[in-house]
Protein backbone atom coordinates (compact mmCIF):
# COMPACT_ATOMS: atom_id res chain seq x y z
CA UNK A 1 0.00 0.00 0.00
CA UNK A 2 0.88 3.48 -1.30
CA UNK A 3 0.54 6.12 1.67
CA UNK A 4 1.14 9.65 0.66
CA UNK A 5 1.50 11.89 4.24
CA UNK A 6 0.05 15.80 3.92
CA UNK A 7 0.01 18.30 6.21
CA UNK A 8 1.86 16.28 9.04
CA UNK A 9 4.68 19.40 10.16
CA UNK A 10 6.23 16.98 12.82
CA UNK A 11 7.97 13.88 12.19
CA UNK A 12 6.51 10.90 14.16
CA UNK A 13 8.62 9.01 15.76
CA UNK A 14 10.17 5.89 14.36
CA UNK A 15 8.05 3.77 17.26
CA UNK A 16 4.52 5.66 16.15
CA UNK A 17 5.32 5.19 12.24
CA UNK A 18 5.84 1.55 13.09
CA UNK A 19 3.08 1.08 14.92
CA UNK A 20 0.98 2.96 11.99
CA UNK A 21 2.66 1.31 8.98
CA UNK A 22 1.47 -2.25 11.08
CA UNK A 23 -2.77 -1.03 11.04
CA UNK A 24 -1.88 0.01 7.35
CA UNK A 25 -0.50 -3.34 6.43
CA UNK A 26 -3.92 -4.30 8.04
CA UNK A 27 -6.06 -2.31 6.10
CA UNK A 28 -4.14 -3.28 2.72
CA UNK A 29 -5.08 -7.27 3.63
CA UNK A 30 -8.39 -5.92 3.30
CA UNK A 31 -8.82 -3.69 0.70
CA UNK A 32 -5.70 -5.02 -1.90
CA UNK A 33 -7.53 -7.68 -4.21
CA UNK A 34 -7.36 -5.64 -7.59
CA UNK A 35 -3.57 -4.45 -7.34
CA UNK A 36 -1.91 -1.96 -4.75
CA UNK A 37 -3.87 0.78 -3.15
CA UNK A 38 -2.89 4.16 -2.77
CA UNK A 39 -3.59 6.26 0.93
CA UNK A 40 -4.06 9.41 1.21
CA UNK A 41 -3.59 11.27 4.56
CA UNK A 42 -3.98 14.57 5.09
CA UNK A 43 -3.63 16.31 8.69
CA UNK A 44 -5.02 19.79 9.24
CA UNK A 45 -3.98 21.62 12.54
CA UNK A 46 -6.85 23.95 14.18
CA UNK A 47 -5.52 25.41 17.28
CA UNK A 48 -4.82 22.47 19.44
CA UNK A 49 -6.90 19.84 17.47
CA UNK A 50 -5.49 17.61 14.81
CA UNK A 51 -7.94 16.53 12.44
CA UNK A 52 -6.73 13.53 9.98
CA UNK A 53 -8.57 12.45 6.77
CA UNK A 54 -7.36 8.98 5.48
CA UNK A 55 -8.78 8.30 1.77
CA UNK A 56 -8.44 4.93 0.19
CA UNK A 57 -10.01 3.83 -3.36
CA UNK A 58 -12.01 0.87 -3.12
CA UNK A 59 -13.95 -1.03 -6.32
CA UNK A 60 -16.16 1.78 -7.31
CA UNK A 61 -15.74 4.75 -5.05
CA UNK A 62 -13.94 6.14 -2.14
CA UNK A 63 -13.36 5.35 1.72
CA UNK A 64 -13.19 7.65 4.03
CA UNK A 65 -11.75 8.19 7.45
CA UNK A 66 -11.90 10.98 9.90
CA UNK A 67 -10.23 11.57 13.49
CA UNK A 68 -9.76 14.51 15.25
CA UNK A 69 -7.37 14.30 18.96
CA UNK A 70 -4.90 16.75 20.47
CA UNK A 71 -2.37 14.32 19.55
CA UNK A 72 -1.43 13.20 15.87
CA UNK A 73 -0.90 9.84 16.36
CA UNK A 74 -4.11 9.24 17.96
CA UNK A 75 -6.12 11.14 15.43
CA UNK A 76 -4.51 8.75 13.00
CA UNK A 77 -5.52 5.90 14.70
CA UNK A 78 -8.86 6.87 15.14
CA UNK A 79 -9.52 7.71 11.60
CA UNK A 80 -7.86 3.90 10.67
CA UNK A 81 -10.25 2.42 12.89
CA UNK A 82 -13.46 3.70 11.05
CA UNK A 83 -11.50 3.18 7.31
CA UNK A 84 -11.83 -0.37 8.63
CA UNK A 85 -14.90 -0.82 9.70
CA UNK A 86 -16.59 0.64 6.76
CA UNK A 87 -13.63 -1.52 4.52
CA UNK A 88 -15.26 -4.62 6.18
CA UNK A 89 -18.90 -3.33 5.68
CA UNK A 90 -18.17 -2.45 1.86
CA UNK A 91 -16.49 -5.76 1.44
CA UNK A 92 -19.67 -7.49 2.57
CA UNK A 93 -21.74 -5.92 0.95
CA UNK A 94 -19.92 -6.63 -2.04
CA UNK A 95 -19.54 -10.23 -1.58
CA UNK A 96 -23.31 -10.66 -1.03
CA UNK A 97 -24.33 -8.60 -4.03
CA UNK A 98 -21.42 -10.93 -6.26
CA UNK A 99 -21.77 -13.84 -4.97
CA UNK A 100 -23.60 -16.89 -6.74
CA UNK A 101 -27.18 -17.70 -5.32
CA UNK A 102 -27.61 -21.11 -7.39
CA UNK A 103 -24.42 -22.48 -5.60
CA UNK A 104 -24.36 -26.41 -5.74
CA UNK A 105 -25.00 -28.45 -2.64
CA UNK A 106 -21.31 -29.55 -1.47
CA UNK A 107 -20.54 -33.11 -2.82
CA UNK A 108 -20.19 -35.63 0.44
CA UNK A 109 -17.29 -37.53 0.79
CA UNK A 110 -17.00 -40.53 -1.32
CA UNK A 111 -16.95 -42.99 1.50
CA UNK A 112 -20.00 -41.99 2.70
CA UNK A 113 -21.80 -42.00 -0.31
CA UNK A 114 -20.38 -45.30 -0.71
CA UNK A 115 -21.31 -46.38 2.49
CA UNK A 116 -24.91 -45.04 1.49
CA UNK A 117 -25.41 -46.70 -1.53
CA UNK A 118 -24.26 -49.82 0.58
CA UNK A 119 -26.41 -49.54 3.48
CA UNK A 120 -29.77 -49.30 1.38
CA UNK A 121 -28.73 -51.97 -1.44
CA UNK A 122 -28.58 -50.17 -4.38
CA UNK A 123 -26.18 -47.87 -6.71
CA UNK A 124 -25.88 -44.00 -6.14
CA UNK A 125 -27.35 -41.44 -7.97
CA UNK A 126 -25.03 -38.69 -7.56
CA UNK A 127 -26.67 -36.17 -9.84
CA UNK A 128 -29.73 -36.47 -7.33
CA UNK A 129 -27.68 -35.86 -4.19
CA UNK A 130 -25.71 -32.86 -5.38
CA UNK A 131 -29.08 -30.80 -6.04
CA UNK A 132 -30.74 -28.85 -3.21
CA UNK A 133 -34.08 -30.12 -1.91
CA UNK A 134 -36.99 -27.83 -1.80
CA UNK A 135 -40.18 -29.04 -0.42
CA UNK A 136 -43.08 -26.65 -1.15
CA UNK A 137 -46.16 -27.14 0.70
CA UNK A 138 -49.61 -27.00 -0.55
CA UNK A 139 -52.65 -26.57 1.21
CA UNK A 140 -55.14 -26.81 -1.58
CA UNK A 141 -56.84 -30.59 -0.78
CA UNK A 142 -60.18 -29.04 0.26
CA UNK A 143 -60.59 -27.09 -2.63
CA UNK A 144 -60.23 -30.35 -4.76
CA UNK A 145 -63.33 -32.54 -5.71
CA UNK A 146 -62.80 -36.70 -4.94
CA UNK A 147 -62.21 -38.76 -7.71
CA UNK A 148 -62.60 -42.03 -9.09
CA UNK A 149 -59.98 -44.63 -9.54
CA UNK A 150 -60.85 -44.29 -13.11
CA UNK A 151 -60.52 -40.04 -13.13
CA UNK A 152 -57.41 -40.22 -11.93
CA UNK A 153 -55.92 -42.59 -14.33
CA UNK A 154 -57.17 -40.02 -16.90
CA UNK A 155 -55.55 -37.05 -15.05
CA UNK A 156 -52.51 -39.11 -15.22
CA UNK A 157 -50.28 -37.66 -18.12
CA UNK A 158 -47.14 -39.57 -19.78
CA UNK A 159 -45.43 -36.76 -18.19
CA UNK A 160 -46.85 -37.58 -14.83
CA UNK A 161 -45.32 -41.00 -12.53
CA UNK A 162 -47.95 -40.55 -10.48
CA UNK A 163 -51.28 -38.81 -8.89
CA UNK A 164 -52.29 -37.81 -5.56
CA UNK A 165 -56.12 -37.67 -5.45
CA UNK A 166 -59.00 -38.27 -2.35
CA UNK A 167 -60.66 -41.37 -3.00
CA UNK A 168 -64.68 -40.38 -3.67
CA UNK A 169 -65.89 -44.26 -2.45
CA UNK A 170 -63.82 -43.83 1.12
CA UNK A 171 -62.70 -40.07 1.29
CA UNK A 172 -59.37 -40.96 2.45
CA UNK A 173 -55.92 -39.67 0.46
CA UNK A 174 -54.70 -42.24 -2.52
CA UNK A 175 -51.80 -42.25 -4.31
CA UNK A 176 -51.41 -44.04 -8.06
CA UNK A 177 -48.24 -44.72 -9.03
CA UNK A 178 -47.02 -45.97 -12.66
CA UNK A 179 -44.57 -48.50 -12.37
CA UNK A 180 -41.44 -48.84 -15.42
CA UNK A 181 -43.73 -51.93 -16.58
CA UNK A 182 -46.24 -49.78 -17.52
CA UNK A 183 -48.73 -51.68 -14.58
CA UNK A 184 -49.77 -49.12 -11.80
CA UNK A 185 -49.63 -49.42 -8.00
CA UNK A 186 -52.14 -48.15 -5.91
CA UNK A 187 -51.29 -46.91 -1.60
CA UNK A 188 -54.55 -46.14 -0.06
CA UNK A 189 -54.38 -44.36 3.38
Amino acid sequence: MKITYTGIKQELSPKLQAKLDTKFAKLSKLLEKRGEIEAHVVVTTVRHLHKAEITVPFYEHQLIGLGSDADVFTALCEALEKLETQAVKNRGKWREKHRRKDVPAAKPAPEAASGRAAASGRKAAPDREAAPVNVFRVNHHQERKPMTLDEAMLEMDQKRDYVVYRDAEKDSVTVLVRRRDGHFDLIES
